[in-house]
């Protein structure tokens, strides 16, 4: 029996294990249960705030100006993820990644501005064939940006939605339909739908609210894509409730930030006041779900597709390796994920859609290249041998890849500034000990203490290249300090 296939095997098991001791776990905690059963099919939402850090929670203990309460409510019933990781630190080639289990340069989105590739599996597609209904609400961002080939900012038509084809509501570039105080949305045959003085994270809330209280008569996927805390690009800045600049201008400043120039300064006191708009709005959709007697029934997943850096990394404010840009907040509670619980393994965005069709009972496309974490949730033998390593593509920013282990980044580039898919050749760039060095402040890339280490990190992202499809680029050591 190869590894996937031991982890498969272990995951459903771990699965019905965790189904099944869900009830007395919340009796334990003085949740309210149900007497009867849960579904056969539990529903799923995804709930996915675009650019919001994984230290802006409360419960992760990073943050001392966090607001989250609602967000720490459902960490403390269920389960948290404390080191996820994005696989692609960029809106449309992260959210690729989430929908096939890909990476993105199988997906065709390795950058900003593609369409998905239409014949890859989707998470959306592969739960309607088992009898689920798809819907989406807010962002989408994997049509085609072009005119000249279907699509644009707004509507999205129907072969290009990944399988979402039940409700529709969405735009593909939200930031460029909407601000944060009016806009637009279209639904499946291309209606607009206006808002106007009222926040967007509030609006599509509302929308959200709306589906989840109509009837259902088969299990649903719900996917919420907020693009708070994102900034409004026209704008060039973050925008949150007003008041928020007034609230968190003396809010605390994370250490990877401090030390670095860039537009933190400016930026943090809405941000913060964004991030806090969208704890509330999960909170909302937590006591509908209750008030419609679906909560016991419903796989609730809160995550991000990247974090921010506020241009202290390079130009942008993800597109780089760091914790700021790659390390996101997951959440999961429910069925199958009750019971308060951290996991400190390593995961990536790629493993989050074959978590979910396990966790449901359907079936994982062999073509799939992430793998269930279900095991991680309470077999001993599976958390000792998960692999604990990420693949990390760079894309826009420049060409460039990476390893994420527990205790290192090992990132290398391709110093030719070329923007594209993948590179024959690449240089060791930046070396970083997490242990010792969290706030990645010291580059240890072409250190000769640390020569071994980075020679056993270049074979571990070669082979990670490799299970991606990439080949086996030339990984050149680099001989002087960056």
């Amino acid at each position: 029996m190869n590894r996937r296939q031991f982890l498969r095997n272990t995951s459903a098991a771990a699965g019905g294990a965790v189904l099944g001791s869900a009830a007395s776990a919340a009796e334990a905690q003085g949740q309210r249960t149900t007497s009867s059963a849960p579904k056969a099919k539990p529903n799923i939402i995804i709930y996915l705030s675009d650019q919001f850090r994984w230290d802006f929670v409360g419960v992760n203990g990073a943050n001392s100006s966090t607001r989250t309460p609602n967000l720490d409510a459902m960490a403390r019933r269920g389960k948290n993820f404390t080191h996820a990781v994005t696989n692609q630190p960029v809106c449309a080639p992260a959210r690729s990644v989430l929908m096939t289990s890909r990476y993105a340069t199988e997906t065709g989105v390795w950058h900003n501005g593609p369409g998905l590739k239409s014949e890859l599996p989707t998470l959306a597609g592969e739960l309607r064939k088992a009898g689920y209904t798809s819907n989406l609400i807010g962002k989408w961002h994997l049509s085609p940006a072009a005119a000249a080939q279907g699509g644009g900012p707004g509507y999205v038509p129907p072969e290009y939605r990944g399988g979402f084809l039940d409700l529709w509501e969405g735009a593909n570039a939200l930031e460029h339909t909407s601000h944060p105080y009016y806009g637009s949305l279209f639904d499946g045959d291309g209606k607009e739908i206006k808002f106007e003085n009222q926040y967007r994270v509030d609006f599509l809330t509302d929308r959200a609210e709306r589906f989840l209280r109509q009837k259902h008569d088969k299990p649903f996927f719900l996917f919420v894509s907020q693009l708070e805390p994102h900034q409004q690009n026209d704008e060039n800045r973050m925008v949150g409730p007003k008041g928020s600049a007034e609230r968190f201008i003396n809010a605390h400043v994370p250490p990877d930030l401090r030390a670095f120039p860039g537009d933190w300064h400016q930026q943090l006191p809405d941000y913060y006041g964004a991030c806090e708009s969208i704890d509330a709005s999960v909170g909302r959709l937590r006591k509908v779900l209750q008030e419609t007697n679906q909560a016991d029934d419903t796989i609730f997943v809160f995550m991000s597709d990247h974090g921010c850096h506020f241009m202290t990394r390079n130009q942008e404010y993800k597109r780089s390796t760091h914790n700021s840009s790659i390390r996101i907040p997951l959440i999961i509670d429910g069925p199958g994920f009750n019971g308060a619980q951290q996991i400190p393994e390593l995961t990536g965005i790629i493993n989050i859609a074959p978590t979910l069709l396990e966790a449901v009972g359907v079936p994982v496309p062999s073509t799939w290249k992430g793998r269930s974490f279900l095991p991680l949730l309470n077999d001993t033998a599976a958390r000792e041998a998960w692999p604990n390593k990420e693949l990390v593509q760079i894309s826009e920013s420049m060409t460039a890849r990476a390893i994420r282990t527990p205790e290192w980044t090992y990132c290398v580039a391709d110093i030719s500034g070329a923007k594209k898919s993948e590179s024959p050749t690449y240089l060791e760039w930046q070396l970083y000990d997490q242990r010792n060095d969290p706030h990645e402040l010291t580059n240890l890339a072409g250190r000769k203490e640390y020569v071994e280490k980075a020679k056993e990190l270049r074979t571990g992202l070669q082979k990670l290249l490799e299970y991606a499809g990439e080949g086996s680029p030339e990984i050149k050591p680099a001989t002087l300090y960056p």
